[in-house]
């Protein structure tokens, strides 16, 4: 299901888009414990959120404001700014209250293997370095496959290398005070469409994802 990449040289990062979105749903990262139970949590950006507007009509009298009564200034309550390789191989999505790192398959797995590679736990690395600039105590890893081969066996396999990665944070960061979620969500939640190769490119991944630092 997946393919080893090799790669060279420091990745070079280009900002593919920022965006200002409302965050509708808490996250939940309470889990404690190296590996969490198979409960309901989802990963970071799926949560519900509201449903479409609806038109209205501006002259509808139900709309109007009581005489001297004005609205609130507008606020964002959120940004999002997406940063990806220029290869597409890593991911990083910031929020005012989370940081998500998406890691391809390929750069840390051989082929349908949940075994690392030297490269993939260097990256692993940058990462747990993040980790302790944000001070961040609870921590999701979420492994993804595409949906090519049963849905059984890529269930097992995103678990095995979300396991994987965890294991390796572990080692990095060190510390007993560090909580985990850990659990493999298979082919669901897909990124990109799973019709086209670089489309299950992109949905063969983990993601580790942490709260950041308020400022």
């Amino acid at each position: 299901m997946t393919h080893l990449r090799t790669r060279s040289g420091a990745p070079r990062l280009a900002v593919v888009a920022a965006t200002a979105t409302v965050l509708i749903a808490a996250s939940t990262l309470g889990a404690t414990g190296a590996v969490a139970d198979d409960g309901p949590s989802v990963p970071p950006g799926t949560e519900a959120t509201a449903s479409a507007p609806v038109e209205l009509d501006p002259n509808d009298p139900d709309l109007k404001l009581p005489d001297g009564a004005t609205l609130a200034e507008p606020k964002v309550l959120d940004i999002k700014q997406v940063v990806e390789e220029q290869s597409g191989d890593e991911r990083r999505e910031d929020t005012n209250t989370e940081v998500t790192f998406a890691l391809q398959a390929e750069v840390l797995f051989g082929k349908d293997s949940a075994k690392l590679s030297a490269q993939a736990k260097s990256r692993i690395g940058t990462i747990a370095e993040e980790i302790k600039k944000q001070n961040a105590t609870k921590i999701r890893v979420f492994g993804f496959t595409d949906n090519l081969g049963s849905s059984a066996h890529g269930d097992v396999l995103s678990r095995k290398r979300a396991n994987a990665v965890h294991t390796v944070l572990g080692q990095e960061l060190n510390d007993p005070g560090v909580t985990y979620e850990v659990r493999g969500y298979g082919e669901q939640y897909p990124i990109a469409d799973n019709s086209t190769e670089a489309g299950r490119k992109k949905n063969r991944r983990v993601e580790i994802s942490f709260p950041r630092t308020e400022s």
